[in-house]
Order: structure tokens, then sequence, then C-alpha cells
């Protein structure tokens, strides 16, 4: 049986979905992978160690991180810890359910009677059996999409891809090269290289040269198969990394066609949508994959930030609080909490928790562009300057480094020097359409040279682009000077009529997040 019932709880395990009294619960991703785990078990005591192996494996995770987990579980279930009524902690043992859950028999059933023992070993049965399954496929998978491995080497590849840190990063590119130079055609080997190789660009800092080896890789393997999805999502993920949004859009929804179960490559296309100004798409895609939720490396950060566009204000700041205490390694929340906290002008709030994110291990020259950002609120331009090109050292080939350094330098910048980045900028004809933040570089530029019509006109543009955080640029002193300018009106007055009919698609939507109104 896919339906559960625990005392005053609907389970739908199918369809991921847990009601009270018809009225869902935002129980979803890692909260309900945890608690499909202890339904599973009826009221079996669980261990530390048997709920990382069931629930988390391949990762490996501390019994403070499933402490937190099970915490935000019972907020969710409105369950409280000093009187439980669904979840127990069992000193020194584990966590156990209050109550034996019972089968519901079918869809309509409102109440359940009390289970005989043969039906509670067949729910039970039931359940385990979804769990299996769902563990069998997800050890034939890691979070990219490699196929399975086929041999101890690439199993141990494929584990540290999976972990997603920058050592770890570089441990599994060293044992695909190893496979490679067994077997030079081994496509285990050749996706997890190239996605690897795109993702030092991406995550880790590095150059563009790797990503254009990821790119080479994922063409290689194309040549050989044009229906192998997973090349197409490493093609899509290359371009992506080399600023190409367009072209890696296109090898996402190429990817997706071939293998329509393919969770990451959806969520990857719905950070792009995101970008494209195609926010409501993008929100959709990630509450529409079709497997576990928690197993998408940065999903839960992409959702918070899509709810946080479409202006759901208090069910982003709920998801990416979340993500900045749970996900201390991610270096994507440890940039949106901060970030977000910047777009509400609770500066003071953005600046303490930019500090704690910068302690965690995860360098990103946008944390150091934030902490310059902040510095020029509060009238600092020396320090800004120096979180600048901390920014610029981690990355020397960013764009946006290279135009705000330049900008803040001192001493300041010629009006030559202005003219020639202007010109450096501005995209071409023949060009590949930019990403919608070259268009804020402009705008900055533009001011910098006395010319609010042209700034506005540049912003006007990035909103063309895709971009829709109106929120950033009225909090960002990078953009003071336009404030009260017609054209920045006219600019955040477009942002406002788009989303606005963005949200209305979502609220009317029946994927929309259970805490969405």
């Amino acid at each position: 049986m896919s339906r559960l019932q625990l005392l005053d709880l609907t389970v739908d395990l199918q369809r991921q979905r847990v009601e009270r009294e018809g009225a869902a619960l935002d129980v979803s991703g890692l909260s309900f992978r945890l608690f499909a785990c202890l339904l599973s078990h009826g009221d079996q005591v669980l261990g530390f160690d048997q709920l990382a192996h069931e629930v988390w494996a391949p990762a490996v995770v501390s019994e403070e991180t499933i402490t937190q987990r099970i915490k935000l579980l019972r907020q969710a279930l409105g369950d409280d810890s000093r009187a439980p009524r669904y979840i127990r902690s069992v000193r020194g043992q584990g966590y156990q359910l209050c109550a034996l859950p019972q089968t519901l028999a079918d869809a309509e059933a409102a109440t359940a009677e009390v289970a005989s023992p043969s039906n509670a070993r067949r729910w039970l049965w039931a359940v385990a059996a979804v769990l299996v399954v769902a563990a069998a496929t997800a050890a034939l998978w890691w979070r990219h999409g490699t196929p399975p491995p086929k041999s101890p080497l690439l199993a141990r590849a494929d584990y540290y891809a999976g972990i997603g840190q920058a050592d770890d990063n570089e441990r599994a590119i060293a044992l695909y090269r190893q496979a490679l130079a067994a077997d030079p055609d081994d496509v285990s080997a050749l996706l997890g290289l190239s996605r690897l190789s795109s993702a030092r660009t991406c995550l880790y800092n590095g150059g563009r040269d790797d990503a254009e080896r990821g790119l080479a890789l994922a063409r290689q393997l194309l040549r050989r198969d044009g229906g192998n999805a997973k090349a197409w999502s490493a093609l899509g993920y290359a371009h992506d990394c080399l600023g190409d949004i367009g072209a890696a859009v296109a090898g996402y929804e190429r990817a997706l066609k071939l293998d329509p179960d393919a969770d990451n490559t959806r969520s990857s296309l719905a950070y792009l949508y995101q970008e494209q100004g195609r926010v409501a798409d993008a929100l959709r895609g990630n509450m529409q994959l079709r497997g576990d939720p928690a197993r998408v490396r940065f999903r839960d950060v992409q959702v918070a930030r899509e709810l946080e566009l479409l202006g759901f204000v208090e069910a982003a700041r709920r998801r990416h609080q979340a993500n900045f205490r749970l996900f201390p390694d991610n270096v994507f929340s440890n940039i949106a909490w901060p970030r977000s906290l910047f777009g509400e002008r609770r500066y003071d709030e953005a600046a303490g928790a930019l500090a704690e994110a910068l302690t965690r291990g995860t360098p990103h020259p946008d944390l150091y562009m934030l902490q310059g950002e902040l510095s020029l609120q509060r009238g600092d331009r020396a320090a800004a300057r120096a979180a600048f090109a901390q920014a610029l050292r981690l990355r020397p080939q960013s764009s946006l480094g290279l135009t705000v350094n330049g900008l803040y330098a001192e001493p300041a910048p010629t009006p030559d020097w202005v003219a020639r980045r202007i010109a450096e900028l501005r995209p071409l004809p023949t060009q590949p359409a930019p990403w919608p933040g070259v268009h804020l570089e402009l705008a900055m530029l533009e001011l910098a040279r006395q010319q609010p019509v042209a700034a506005a006109a540049a912003l006007d543009a990035a909103v063309t682009a895709g971009y829709r955080d109106r929120a950033y640029l009225q909090a960002s002193p990078l953009f003071a000077a336009l404030r009260g300018d017609p054209g920045y009106a006219r600019v955040l007055a477009r942002i406002d009529a788009d989303i606005a009919r963005q949200r209305a698609q979502v609220t009317s939507a029946a994927w929309k997040p259970a805490d969405v109104p």
C-alpha cells in the first residue's frame, strides 16, 4: 500500500505528500524521506547509524545533522519534542514513532481501522519495498546521473564526486583519469570527468579552460552516441559554466527529452529558466521532480530563491535560514541567506550571517562581493576595495570582478578605462546573448561616467534578458545614484508587473509549495 495513516496524519508515499484533515503539510525532500524511513519500521527504535545509512547514504552525516533534520520534521508536523505525538526520542538509542502506522484500504478511506498483525506486516513489507527500490535506484545513479559504475575505481570516483567539496572533486577527477588510462573509451569515466572539469569552473574558482575541457569531453561522447541523455546534460553544464546560457538551456532541454526522469538535469534547467526571468517555470520544474528531491544537490537553495523572487517572502526566508543552518558545506546556501537579508536591507543581520559563512571553508567571489557592498553601505570604501580585490583573486577571469575592482580602484579609473570597459562588455549581434548580469555591469559603468539615462537603459536591457531581482537593485549601494530617476522607476515597475503575472500562475497551480498561499 502507498497510503498510510499515523494518528491524524495521512501519508501518500507515492506522491510524497503528508496531510492532516485534508490540508497538506510542508514535508518534502529529505524530511519526507526521513519520515518514510521511520514509517517503514513501524514503531521500532531506529539508531543514528541506521538512519544515516537508510536516509543519507552514500553521504556521511553526523548525529547533529540527523538531530536537526528530526527537528525540522517535527516542526513541519506540528510536533513538540517535550510532549511528542508523532516522533519520540529514545535516550541513548535514537528515534521511534509514537504509534503504529496503519494501511489505508483506498484513497477514499476517511479513517483507518485498527490494523491486524497480518495487515501490519503487509504494510511494513510494502513500505520497505518502496524504500528498497528507491535505495537500489539511488545506488545506480550518482548525483549528476552517471551510469552504474563498472569497477571499484569508478565506484570510488562516483562516491567522491557526490560529496560536493573542492578536495573531493579533485580526488574524483584523479580516479576518473586513472580509469581512462586503463580504458580510454569508458563512458562512465568520460561523463564523470566532463562534469567535474566543468564543476571546477562553476563551483571551485577554476579557470575557463576547465569548463572548455568538460565541453570537449561531452562533445566526444555525443559524436559516438547522439542519443546519450547524460552527455547532453554534461554539454549543457559545460555551456552553463562557460556563460553561454542559450546553449546550456538547449543542451539541458535535449537531455530531458531523452530522459524525462533525470532530476538533476531538470533542476539545472530550472536554474537557467530563473536566470532568463521564467521564475514560475523554474519553480514548477523544481516542484515536479520525478524522484527524491533531497538527492538533487542545490534544489532546496533554488526553490528558496525562486520563492524570494516571486515575492513569497516568508516562505523563502524559512527555507534560506534552514538551508544555511543545515548545510554549512553548501557554497550556495552560504551565499543565499546573507544575500537575502541584504535584499531586505537588514544590513547588520546580513553582515553577521556573511561573517559566519566566511568561516565555513566555501570560498566564493559572491561572498566577497557582498562583503564589499556591505562595506560601501556603511561608507567604508577601503574595506570595500579590499573585499572586491579578494573576489577577483579567487576568480581572476570574472567579468564582474574586473569591473567592480576597476571602478573602486585607487586612484579612480580614467574616463578612457571606463569607455574601453563598456566597449568590451557591450554585446555584439553575432555573439550569444549575455547573462543579465552583464547589463548590470554596464549600468555601473554608465553611472561612473555620470550617464544616468544610459545606466537606466542598461538596467532595462537586463530586465529584457531576464533579470528579476528588484530587491537587490533597491538595496545595493552600487545603484544608489539612480534612486529617484524616472528611468530607474520604470525598470522597477516593469519587474513588478512581470512578477505579479508569474506569481498569479504559481498561486493557482496544483504543484505550488504547501506553504504558498
